[in-house]
């Protein structure tokens, strides 16, 4: 077990594209900065998302016709970039949860197994 502060947990590949398309599911249009914020509260502190990471998937979702942009206005008065859902993006949405499920199950039953 690592002892290391700084030691952060990384997501695996592909998983950010789906916490961003649950998110966006579960709680309507938001910006990409309300959907960083939100996805570190439901994470207890364990992860902190960058500009770096989650702009790239937002742009990565939009191109797959995944997510659709608006401009609108935030909370504080600015002009931000709102991204909601798409009927593409709960069809995938379903697609990676089921995807997911099946992937968790499998690495459950071999930290499972028993010699």
């Amino acid at each position: 077990m690592s002892t290391d502060k700084t030691d952060k947990k990384e997501l695996l590949n592909g998983t950010l594209d789906l916490l961003i398309l649950k998110t966006l599911d579960t709680m309507g249009a938001l910006h990409g900065y309300a959907i960083a914020r939100r996805l570190e509260q439901m994470a207890a502190s364990v992860m902190r998302l960058s500009q770096g990471s989650i702009y790239p998937a937002l742009v990565r979702l939009e191109q797959n016709g995944w997510i659709a942009t608006r401009w609108g206005i935030s909370e504080t008065n600015r002009k931000v970039k709102f991204y909601s859902l798409t009927k593409a993006g709960t069809k995938r949405l379903h697609v990676e949860v089921a995807n997911w499920e099946q992937a968790t199950a499998l690495v459950a039953r071999v930290l499972g197994a028993k010699a």
